[in-house]
């Protein structure tokens, strides 16, 4: 639980959005919803924005870990 506290916003930031996004990318979730909102139209769509939105969501937790660790050895 510690070491979560002291996660920097770039991991939180990546590792949040990584988790979003991982769940509308495979789970029928987003599609349920814009169906629901009368937007089935999108559904095309989505692979275009969600698989690189996933991409940047783990680069940026990368990022944030890799940062994260250089401080520390200091």
């Amino acid at each position: 639980m510690n070491q979560f506290r002291r996660m920097n916003k770039l991991t939180k930031t990546g590792l949040i959005g990584s988790l979003v996004t991982a769940l509308c990318c495979f789970t029928p979730l987003l599609v349920w919803l814009l169906a629901a909102l009368g937007l089935s139209a999108i559904v095309g769509y989505l692979d275009w924005v969600l698989f690189p939105m996933l991409g940047i969501f783990i680069l940026l937790m990368l990022i944030g870990i890799v940062t994260r660790k250089r401080t520390d050895k200091r």
